[in-house]
């Protein structure tokens, strides 16, 4: 989040555009590309095939979020965009809509929370994965329906091929070689992978700042708008999330992984399609950028909330006693439990 506030700040105030004009080099020569792929690819480094097949024991909990991720979160945003407001700041609304789930702050706060990590790491994986063929029919639906309010022209097919090579494609390379890679950066006394992919999300944002600085500019008196719809798009998915796994009736530990995975939306993704199909429109990457800070701050909220109801003084049991009730009621937490080693 620090990152995230500094690079944008820094580059906003570059009045001498020292850092806009190397973002800019960088973005002329295939930088976002290369970053978007690198993402993919060390977050395939760092998914278990061995969790995966765990999470398939889950469907109907997978079933929920994806519904949350691919039409709750869109026809939500359709909704939101009869809001007065700038085309720019609907195209952002829609991009963001469109979105999979993250890469790893959904997980890691599933797995805080006490939630199923194995489920979650599932979710990840099939949307990120299905968002190669439904984001862009997504986007072409949603823009299709305030056409006049908008000037993108939108090439859906060529949209997939590129998210095909920059996301499929990556993502399965590095799940394959996860062994030999982790191995080789251990040897190496390389970073952490979740230390990479937060620099190269920094660097992607940087470079999506570079190509709409004035834009932003411009646009400033925009952010208690773009702040107020954040939270409101975002506030309704975790609504959805609370309301899915109550209607499923998924125990403890599940619907940790539906509310987390439902309503957060990768960052990276959309900044590449934003610098790729409207870059006109700086208001959409100050909006992907607004919403992905505030659902950072939201679920920190929940992920405490949540914590302090699963806590033994709460139940008024010892841990080891929830733990028990949690794995009669559900063999999945049982999995959790021995994977994790908890007590």
């Amino acid at each position: 989040m620090i990152g995230l506030i500094g690079v944008t700040a820094l580059t906003v105030v570059d009045d001498a555009e020292i850092s806009v004009r190397w973002g800019l080099w960088l973005k002329a020569h295939h930088g976002p590309d290369a970053i978007i792929a690198a993402i993919f690819f060390v977050s395939g480094l760092t998914l278990k095939k061995e969790t995966l097949w765990q999470g398939l024991m889950d469907l109907k909990a997978i079933g929920g979020a994806l519904f949350l991720i691919f039409i709750l979160a869109p026809l939500w945003a359709l909704a939101l965009a009869q809001w007065p407001m700038g085309p720019g700041l609907v195209a952002g609304l829609f991009l963001v809509a469109s979105m999979p789930t993250t890469l790893s702050s959904g997980v890691v706060m599933t797995g805080s929370a006490g939630g199923n990590t194995a489920t979650a790491l599932l979710i990840t994986i099939v949307s990120n994965v299905a968002s190669v063929v439904v984001t862009p029919l997504l986007l072409e639906f949603l823009l299709g329906q305030t056409m006049e309010s908008t000037t993108v022209v939108l090439d859906t097919r060529a949209l997939m091929v590129t998210l095909t090579f920059l996301v499929l494609t990556p993502l399965a390379l590095g799940m394959s070689l996860r062994r030999p890679f982790l191995s080789l950066m251990e040897g190496t006394r390389c970073p952490h992978p979740g230390t990479l992919n937060t620099f190269f999300v920094i660097m992607i944002v940087w470079l999506g700042v570079c190509g709409s600085r004035h834009t932003i500019l411009r646009g400033l008196n925009l952010m208690p708008l773009v702040l107020a719809l954040a939270v409101v798009l975002h506030g309704g998915l975790l609504a959805g999330g609370f309301l899915m796994a109550r209607s499923l009736g998924l125990s403890v530990g599940r619907r940790e992984a539906v509310i987390f995975m439902g309503g957060q939306k990768t960052l990276p993704l959309s900044v590449l399609i934003q610098t790729a199909i409207f870059p006109q429109y700086g208001e959409a990457l100050v909006f992907c950028v607004g919403h992905h800070l505030v659902h950072l701050i939201m679920d920190g909220g929940v992920l405490s909330l949540l914590k302090t109801a699963q806590s033994p003084s709460a139940h008024g049991m010892p841990q080891s006693a929830q733990w028990a009730v949690h794995e009669a009621c559900d063999p999945m937490v049982k999995a959790q439990r021995d994977g994790k080693g908890l007590p």
